[in-house]
């Protein structure tokens, strides 16, 4: 519990930096310049060596893919419908499209259902979230922002991508591993990411705008919370079972938006508004609908 700890206190003390006259109003952007080019690559390079591939790990590593293209088939042509910019469609899609499986998934699910079910929640995390992340996601936000001219500038820009550069290196390096103080030094950079990204989030998150942009809002917020994870048990429990697999795939479907994501989103002037409300919005709430979804689904920790 002490990691939901650290994300709420980060939150809060971005808020407060806010309001200090020490702090620049673009602080935001060297805290995600370093989430983004330091930190995220960091805990990829360090987590992409220590996973283990076998056919087992399929249907959760195809959760994210799942979610995310029904992000795009449903917010999407509502969009349009409801006269949202293509901007304002890529935001909601990033940020509802994918679920922050990680800084808050993995300490809900140990605290849900016990540690011993994080495996599970790693495998969602690294080889489907953040794979979708890396490819169709990043190169939908530089499309959806106009930043890219053609293809080859498109795949030259994520190439370049330091997450990317990462991932491929973890992918080369994982037949051999990482050196013990290479592993260690990595773990330090990278747990440094939670708290300045949920601090960037509090220091951009400004809450008049929230009557002005209720209604995007409370679209991608109820796809996100409440859609996701019941269109994912309605998928995997008949073909799966009603497992602790299963549930811990669906509790991580339920997760908020995405932190990495938004912040790609943020950087590609992809509707920042929008994206700040959904995070800074989005994380609170879903610990309260996360516990409802895992009540719903009979997890251990609400046995009798």
């Amino acid at each position: 519990m002490d990691s939901l700890l650290v994300v709420f206190a980060s939150f809060v003390a971005g808020v407060l930096l806010r309001r200090s006259p020490r702090a620049p109003k673009d602080a935001h952007r060297a805290l995600n310049a370093f989430v983004l080019d330091v930190a995220l690559p960091a805990v990829v390079l360090r987590a992409v060596p220590r996973l283990a591939f076998d056919l087992s790990v399929v249907g959760a590593a195809l959760m994210p893919w799942i979610v995310f293209a029904l992000a795009g088939a449903l917010l999407w042509p509502l969009g349009r419908a409801l006269g949202w910019s293509t901007r304002t469609r890529g935001a909601l899609i990033l940020t509802a499209g994918l679920g922050n499986t990680s800084f808050v998934g993995f300490p809900m699910v140990e605290a849900l259902m016990g540690p011993e079910h994080l495996p599970v929640a790693v495998v969602v995390d690294q080889l489907g979230s953040f794979f979708v992340l890396s490819l169709p996601g990043i190169a939908l936000a530089f499309a959806w922002s106009g930043g890219a001219a053609s293809p080859p500038e498109l795949l030259r820009r994520i190439v370049r991508f330091p997450p990317f550069v990462a991932l491929v290196a973890g992918l080369v390096l994982h037949p051999f591993g990482l050196p013990e103080v290479v592993d260690q030094a990595l773990g330090r950079i990278g747990s440094t990411l939670t708290p300045l990204a949920m601090a960037s989030v509090g220091f951009q998150l400004q809450l008049g705008e929230l009557r002005k942009r209720a209604g995007a809002l409370s679209i991608g917020l109820a796809y996100k919370l409440v859609l996701a994870p019941l269109a994912i048990a309605l998928v995997y429990v008949p073909i799966f079972g009603l497992t602790d697999a299963t549930r811990v795939i669906v509790l991580e479907a339920a997760m908020a938006p995405m932190v990495s994501a938004g912040i790609v989103a943020q950087e590609r002037d992809l509707d920042p508004e929008i994206v700040t409300l959904m995070l800074g919005v989005g994380i609170p709430l879903s610990f309260f609908t996360v516990t409802i979804a895992a009540y719903l689904m009979g997890v251990p920790a609400f046995a009798p």
